[in-house]
């Protein structure tokens, strides 16, 4: 299976002096496009711009939505329905043994809640778990993702 996306960039501004827009677009397989452009947390105002979706912010999603997808279908298997999940994401970056910038964890702050019985704690615990290990985003990348369950 091949998944595919489009990104594209036209120049504005100045390219050889680094002061150039890093706006760009990305494409998906669907037809939808959505403003992208560089973190303004590494690029800085105005050549990025900080509404359109930046890869950091688009890879911690990926992560987040991956689980997300596998946890409600591993607990609907198990009889469970999830009634909303809620899951405030955030990566964190760090310099690796190299000095290289990556995002060395994220962390799930997740928010479930229910439609009927709930499971148990530990039960809850254990669907995350399993989620992690089916979500083949998580079993593609080398970053520790965590999973915070917030009751409610």
């Amino acid at each position: 299976m091949i998944h595919r996306a489009e990104v594209h960039w036209t120049a504005s501004g100045d390219v050889a002096r680094g002061q150039y827009s890093r706006g760009h677009t990305w494409t998906v397989d669907g037809g939808l496009t959505l403003p992208a452009s560089a973190s303004p947390d590494i690029v800085p105002l105005p050549y990025a711009d900080p509404a359109a979706i930046d890869p950091e912010e688009a890879f911690v999603a990926s992560v987040a939505s991956c689980h997300m997808l596998s946890f409600l279908d591993l607990a609907r298997r198990d009889g469970y329905t999830a009634a909303s999940y809620h899951d405030q994401a955030e990566g964190r970056m760090a310099k690796n043994k190299q000095g290289l910038n990556w995002i060395e964890e994220i962390i799930l702050n997740i928010r479930v809640t229910w439609s009927g019985t709930p499971p148990d704690r530990a039960t809850h615990d254990a669907l995350h778990h399993a989620a992690h290990r089916v979500c083949f985003i998580a079993n593609s990348v080398r970053t520790r993702i965590t999973p915070n369950i917030i009751e409610g």
